[in-house]
This record gives structure tokens, sequence and C-alpha cells, in this order.
């Protein structure tokens, strides 16, 4: 999987002293600015849906082997561990995916911490602290929580016997669990960055009376 280099930590406290003040305040804003963006940009949340498809194609194989293995026939059992195997195939790989993400997003995480804490800039952390990009996050997570919810339940609720295989109800509860899960995530990121934006940089600034 191609993916550039993060940023390097701020340097140590004694080689501060050293080194040219507006230097390392360039330095801070450009870092900053990268890192809030690929924490919180909009590839980021592409990212996010994109290891959500994946998973919901290895669960469709999945859900095409349970719905195969009810059809008690020796040719559907053989197409079924085939999907099976493929379900498998497909679904470790995303886990692996979904590990590096998460990997990478605790290591933008500190960086983020350690630049910021090196002073303030009010026009770069208000960039940083991007409410807009935050609310995106927020609203969007939320339609594919409220979707997956909708299929989860909707599908337990609707299920009738004699009508609806076990397979089939899996296949669709799998799926919108999968859905679920990913707003969950999302919406959960959007408020860890706000509470972290809010510690960092304190609230948004008001305009003072003159």
């Amino acid at each position: 999987m191609p993916r550039r280099d993060l940023p390097p930590p701020p340097p140590p406290a004694h080689l501060r002293a050293w080194l040219d003040e507006n230097a390392v305040r360039a330095d801070r804003a450009r870092f900053l600015s990268e890192l809030g963006r690929r924490s919180l940009g909009f590839g980021r949340l592409l990212l996010l849906w994109a290891v959500s498809a994946v998973f919901a194609l290895g669960w469709s194989f999945v859900g095409m082997a349970l719905m195969a293995f009810e059809t008690q026939d020796p040719f559907s059992y053989l197409f079924g561990l085939i999907f099976a195997v493929l379900g498998v195939g497909v679904l470790i790989p995303a886990g692996f995916w979904f590990a590096w993400g998460a990997k990478q997003d605790r290591q933008i995480r500190r960086l983020m911490c350690a630049w910021a804490e090196l002073g303030r800039d009010p026009a770069v952390d208000s960039e940083v602290r991007a409410p807009g990009r935050s609310l995106t996050w927020l609203l969007t997570s939320f339609l594919l929580g409220a979707l997956g919810l909708w299929v989860t339940f909707g599908t337990a609720v609707s299920a009738r016997p004699g009508a609806d295989t076990y397979g089939e109800v899996a296949y669709a509860m799998g799926l919108g669990m999968i859905l679920w899960i990913t707003g969950l995530l999302g919406l959960g990121k959007a408020g860890a960055h706000y509470r972290w934006a809010v510690r960092a940089f304190g609230g948004p600034t008001r305009p003072t009376a003159g």
C-alpha cells in the first residue's frame, strides 16, 4: 500500500534553544496543517469507507456461503466452501488494513500533540481545529450509522420463518452492523478531535468588546 512518510517529531527542548524561533514556528505551522489534513481530511474519510466496503465484500461472500449451506445440496456445499474461503481471504486483509490505519492514526495524534505544545499561533490553530471537517465527519458518520441501524433492526423485525432463511437474515444484519460500526468510528473520531482541539488550543476564539 503506497503511503507518504509522516512529518518528523519536534526537536528536543535542548536543541530548540539553538534553532531560529521563526523556523520552528514555520515548521510547527506546516506540520500541524499537514497532520490535521491527514487526520481529519476528506481522503481519510474515504479511506475509512473503503475499508468498510472491503469488509462488506468479504461478508457478502460469507453470507453467500451461509445461504449455500442451507440448501442441503452437494454442489451448493462445494460453492459454499468456495465462497467461505473467498470471504476469509477478503476479511483478513481488510483487518490488517484497518489495523494499519488505526496505528497511523495514533502516530498522527502523538505528533499533533507534540507540535501543538510548542506554542500558540491563532491562524494555524484555527485551521487545525477544523470545525468544518469535523462537522462533515459528524454528519456523514451519523447518517451512515443510522442507515446501518435501520438495516440491522429492520431485517430482524421483518424476518419471517419460512419466508427468510437464516443465511439471508445473517447476511443483511451483518451488512447493517458494518455500516453502523463504520458510522460509530467516524463519530468517535470527530468527537475525539474536537476534545483534543479544545484541550490543545482552547475554545473558539471570540471577538472582544472594544
